[in-house]
C-alpha cells in the first residue's frame, strides 16, 4: 500500500538529569531533505540520528526537532584537588625561599585562588546516547503509522480520480462511429458548393475517407490509456511506488493529449477535457505519495 510523505511522530524520554521530548514532521520532497535543531547537549550524536533517519523514513523533507528540560536544577560542583594541593605547594615553597614564618593558614589562602571550584558540564554518557536514539526510533515509526493512516486516505481518492478518467474512456467509444459520417458529409457539401460533383472520382474520395478515417482512429489511444491505468491501479498497492505513480501519470497524459487531438467531435472532447481534470488531481495528489 502507498504511503503519504506527510506525517508526524513524538516521543520522549527521561535521561539522567534530563526530561526529552523528541518531535519529527515531514513534508513530502523529491529526495531525502533532513533538518535537525539538535540542543548543544546531543550535537555529538547527529551523524548517527542523520543515519537513523535516512534508514526509517527513506524519502520526503524530515524536521527532527529535541527539547529538553532538567529535571534538578542544581548544579553539582566540587573542590579542585589537585589544584589546592598546588597552590599549597607553590605557597609553602614561596615563604621558605623568602624565609618568611608566618603560622597563618596557607589552605585558607589556596582555596581563595582561581579555578579552585569546579562545576559540573551538562553531558550524556554513551548508554544515554543509545537510549535517546531508540527513542527516536521510536517517534519515526510512530510517524510511519501516520504515513500509513494518511496513505490510505490518499489511494482511495487516487483512486476515484482513476475511475472517473475509465468511466469517460468507456463513455467515448458511443460517439466514435458519428465522426466518420460527419467528415464525409463535410466533404460532399464541400464538393456541391464548389460545383465539382460530376468531376470527382469515387473510388479518390474513397481513399479520402479511409485517409481520414486512419487520421482520426483512436483505438490505440484507448487501449495504451487503458492498460496505463491499470497499471496505475496496481502500484497503488505497492509500497514506496511514489515516482513510478508519477512516471505513469506521464504516459497517461500523452495519450489523453491525443485523444484531444484526434477527437474531431465535440462530445468526445468534453470527455477529453473531463480526464485532463482528472488527470492534473492524480498528479497533485501523487506529489505527496512516498
Amino acid at each position: 500500500m502507498i504511503q503519504s510523505m506527510t506525517g508526524f511522530g513524538k516521543s520522549e524520554i527521561t535521561l539522567q538529569n534530563f526530561h526529552v521530548n523528541i518531535e519529527i514532521r515531514s513534508l513530502n520532497s523529491k529526495f531525502l531533505d533532513l533538518s535537525l535543531k539538535l540542543p548543544s547537549l546531543f550535537k555529538e550524536l547527529d551523524f548517527s540520528v542523520r543515519k537513523l533517519l535516512k534508514e526509517n523514513l527513506k524519502r520526503g523533507k524530515i524536521e527532527l526537532t529535541i527539547y529538553y528540560e532538567k529535571i534538578n536544577h542544581r548544579k553539582s560542583s566540587s573542590l579542585n584537588k589537585e589544584k589546592i594541593i598546588d597552590y599549597h605547594n607553590e605557597l609553602k615553597n614561596i615563604m621558605e625561599e623568602l624565609h618568611y614564618n608566618s603560622d597563618k593558614n596557607l589552605l585558607g589562602y589556596a582555596l581563595r585562588l582561581p579555578d579552585i571550584i569546579q562545576h559540573s558540564n551538562d553531558n550524556i554518557d554513551e548508554e544515554s546516547g543509545e537510549q535517546l536514539l531508540k527513542t527516536i526510533e521510536k517517534a519515526c515509526k510512530e510517524m510511519d503509522l501516520f504515513r500509513k493512516k494518511e496513505g490510505l486516505a490518499l489511494e482511495k481518492e487516487l483512486s476515484n480520480y482513476l475511475n472517473n478518467i475509465l468511466k469517460n474512456l468507456s463513455t467515448i467509444s458511443s460517439f466514435e462511429e458519428e465522426r466518420l459520417p460527419k467528415v464525409k458529409n463535410k466533404i460532399l457539401k464541400a464538393i456541391e458548393e464548389l460545383e465539382l460533383k460530376s468531376k470527382v472520382d469515387e473510388k479518390r474520395l474513397e481513399q479520402e475517407l479511409i485517409y481520414y478515417a486512419e487520421k482520426i482512429d483512436i483505438t490505440e489511444e484507448k487501449v495504451r490509456l487503458s492498460e496505463h491505468c491499470q497499471h496505475f491501479a496496481e502500484a497503488l498497492k505497492e509500497n514506496g511506488s511514489g515516482k513510478k505513480l508519477g512516471f505513469i501519470t506521464q504516459e497517461m497524459g500523452r495519450e489523453i493529449n491525443t485523444l484531444g487531438s484526434k477527437a474531431n467531435n465535440i462530445s468526445i472532447q468534453k470527455l477529453v477535457v473531463g480526464m485532463k481534470d482528472e488527470l492534473e488531481k492524480i498528479k497533485e495528489q501523487v506529489l505527496n505519495v512516498l
